[in-house]
């Protein structure tokens, strides 16, 4: 099934797809909205404040909108719930946004979700996973029935998220991802991309990745001691268009703060060294 804005696609029973129209280097196609239920709606992640978006999501719902969930506050994510719930009446639930950039401050939630929390209703049951990482306030949602994992920024089809610090938490996201591979998943349902039927797969494919980078981190820092995060990135992203190095550099930094955070690198005056 092609990823097309606007266009509704079912992904199982009582579960939609919805793409926003805002498609980028760092949205893929766009970002996913869900619509869970039939009588009563729950809608995940409404995405950027678009009209047309939110206009859609009214239409494809097709009964009354009672619940909003975020799975974190990126501006790609959550901008559009403040007057989607406005509209509706309905109930915003997530986490507050944090402090720093690239997060938006609309967002507040009449009931904060933590780890373990509950949406029950007539026709689903939704769990709350806290997993940090990719942002310090980022939850993934269990459909307990349908085993469906909707991971909004933690799990993206197609490529790797971005982990910048100082929100950003390279050990977290780890950690986080490890967690998964302990619940019963079926497939997982991505911010961005399709949904994914492997889903273990997935994971430990990622965790991999991770790891490896980190070994070009401390081959970069054997080799190049003393260096700024930026001055780091042509040897530890060769494989990176310069064009990305703005954005390699945030993810690398949080590759050297996991390193410093577990005692084997150290900084001074901005300058890396393995300890």
């Amino acid at each position: 099934m092609s990823l097309v804005p606007g266009v509704p696609q079912q992904l199982a029973g009582g579960v939609r797809r919805l793409v926003a129209p805002n498609p980028g280097m760092m949205t893929g196609p766009g970002t996913n909205t869900y619509l869970l239920g039939d009588k009563a709606i729950a809608v995940i992640d409404p995405g950027p404040r678009i009209q047309s978006h939110l206009e859609a999501i009214r239409q494809v719902a097709g009964a009354a909108i009672r619940w909003i969930l975020v799975t974190h506050t990126h501006p790609d994510h959550s901008p559009a719930a403040r007057e989607l719930a406005a509209e509706t009446g309905a109930q915003l639930l997530g986490q507050p946004a944090p402090e720093g950039r690239h997060q938006d401050g609309t967002f507040k939630p009449g009931r904060v979700l933590h780890d373990g929390d509950v949406l029950q209703t007539d026709e689903f049951r939704l769990t709350a996973l806290h997993t940090p990482g990719h942002a310090s306030n980022h939850l993934c949602f269990l459909h307990d029935e349908h085993r469906l994992l909707f991971t909004g920024d933690h799990i993206i089809n197609g490529s790797t998220v971005v982990i910048d610090p100082p929100d950003g938490n390279m050990r977290h996201y780890i950690d986080s991802l490890k967690r998964l591979l302990t619940v019963d998943l079926v497939s997982i349902a991505p911010g961005h991309g399709h949904l994914l039927t492997e889903p273990y797969k997935v994971i430990e494919w990622i965790i991999d990745h991770r790891l490896q980078r980190e070994s070009r981190v401390v081959k970069a820092l054997q080799e190049h001691s003393g260096l700024t995060s930026m001055a780091l990135v042509p040897h530890a992203y060769a494989d990176v268009d310069p064009d990305r190095y703005a954005w390699a550099e945030r993810s690398l930094l949080a590759h050297l703060q996991k390193l410093a955070d577990e005692g084997r690198a150290t900084v001074s005056d901005g300058r890396w060294k393995l300890l």
